[in-house]
C-alpha cells in the first residue's frame, strides 16, 4: 500500500517524505508547486503536480496507487496573510481540506493524518498548552485549521478514517543529512529570516513587538526541529496502523524562546553581528506559545532527538549556505 503526502514538495513535508522513504514506504505526492519545488522531493517517491481540492484527481491518485493513508501538509501557512485575505486561507486551507477528506471517504482511507497548528489556542498564558485547553484563534489561519479539525472529527464519527491531528508549534531546521530545509519564496519564519541576513550582511531583521509582558519584550515560541516533526508522523503513522483511536497531539519541545534569543543564538552559530530594527506588534501575534508535549510522549514512542536551539539554528544555517551555493533562492 502508499502512502498519499499532500503538499510533499514543500518544507515539512519534503522532511516527512525522506523520513518515510528512509524507512521503505512506498510515497505518493500530490502538490500544486505554488510554494514547493519539484527538486525537493526525492526520485523515490511519485511526484503528481495537482491540486487537493481536485477530488477527481485525488480519487485517482488513491486508486491507481493503493493509497491507505493520507498525510495532508498542503495549506497556506502566514499568519498576517491570513489576515488580510482570510478568504484564501479558508479556500486554500478549509475548503481544500473538505475536498481532500471527502476524497478520502470515498477511496477508502483507513489512517488520517493532519498537519494543524498551534495558532489554533490563539491567546495564551505562561503555562505550556495542552490539547485540552480552550481555542481562540486569533487569525484566519488559526481558524482555517481548527475548521479543518472538527470536519475531520465529524467524518471519523461518520465512520470515516481514523485520525491523527498534530498541532505543530514554530518548525525550523533542516535534514541533518542536508537533503531538504525551508527554501519557501518569501518565507517569513525567524529563523531562516535570520540565517538569511547573517550570511547576507544585506538589511536589518524586522523585530515586531518589543513591549509583550515577556522577560525582553519580545515574543516567545517553542522551536521543534523539523526532522523530530517528521518522526512524530512516522510515530502517528504506526499508532493509527496498530489499532489506536482518533487524537490530537501536540508537537513542540515544551520550552521557549524569544525573538531575540533567537537572534542572539544565530549570532553565536554564524560568528556575525545582526542588524535589528523594531516594528510594532503584529496582528494575531500571542505574546508566548510554548507546548505541553506530555500527551504525544504518552500516547506515542516519540522522544525529541534535536531539543537544541544552536543544534537547530546550525542545521537550518547549513541549509541556507547551501541553497546560496546552488543558487537556488525559490524551492521548497
Amino acid at each position: 500500500m502508499s502512502i498519499l503526502v499532500t503538499g510533499g514538495a514543500g518544507y515539512i513535508g519534503s522532511h516527512c517524505v525522506l523520513a518515510l522513504l528512509d524507512r521503505g514506504e512506498k510515497v505518493t505526492v500530490i502538490d500544486n508547486l505554488s510554494t514547493g519545488a519539484s527538486w525537493a522531493v526525492p526520485k523515490a517517491a511519485l511526484l503528481v503536480e495537482g491540486d487537493i481540492a481536485d477530488e477527481e484527481l485525488v480519487g485517482k491518485v488513491i486508486a491507481e496507487q493503493g493509497v491507505d493513508s493520507v498525510i495532508h501538509f498542503a495549506a497556506s501557512t502566514v499568519v498576517p496573510e491570513s489576515v488580510a485575505n482570510p478568504l484564501l486561507y479558508y479556500r486554500n486551507n478549509t475548503a481544500a481540506s473538505l475536498a481532500l477528506i471527502r476524497a478520502s471517504v470515498r477511496g477508502r482511507i483507513k489512517h488520517f493524518i493532519f498537519s494543524s497548528t498551534a495558532a489554533v489556542y490563539g491567546i495564551c498564558g505562561e503555562e505550556p498548552l495542552t490539547e485540552a485547553d480552550e481555542l481562540r484563534p486569533m487569525s484566519p489561519y488559526g481558524t482555517s485549521k481548527v475548521m479543518t479539525e472538527l470536519i475531520l472529527a465529524d467524518t471519523a464519527k461518520a465512520g470515516g478514517p481514523n485520525y491523527m491531528i498534530l498541532r505543530y508549534f514554530n518548525v525550523a531546521g533542516a535534514d541533518p543529512l542536508g537533503r531538504a530545509g525551508q527554501s519557501t519564496p518569501k518565507a517569513t519564519h525567524l529563523i531562516k529570516v535570520a540565517c538569511q541576513s547573517a550570511l547576507s550582511e544585506e538589511g536589518a531583521i524586522t523585530v515586531f513587538g518589543s513591549d509583550y509582558p515577556t522577560r525582553d519584550g519580545t515574543c516567545i515560541r517553542d522551536y521543534i526541529h523539523v526532522t523530530d516533526l517528521a518522526e512524530a508522523h512516522l510515530s502517528a503513522l504506526d499508532y493509527l496502523r496498530s489499532g489506536g483511536g482518533s487524537a490530537i497531539v501536540n508537537c513542540g519541545y515544551g520550552r521557549g524562546y524569544s525573538v531575540l534569543e533567537v537572534i542572539r543564538t544565530v549570532e553565536e552559530v554564524s560568528g556575525r553581528r545582526l542588524r535589528l530594527q523594531f516594528d510594532g506588534r503584529r496582528p494575531g501575534d500571542p505574546a508566548v506559545v510554548v507546548a505541553s508535549n506530555a500527551k504525544i510522549q504518552r500516547l506515542l514512542p516519540w522522544r525529541p532527538g534535536l531539543d537544541d536551539l544552536r543544534v537547530i539554528v546550525s542545521s537550518a544555517l547549513k541549509w541556507e549556505k547551501y541553497l546560496a551555493s546552488m543558487g537556488r533562492t525559490t524551492a521548497c
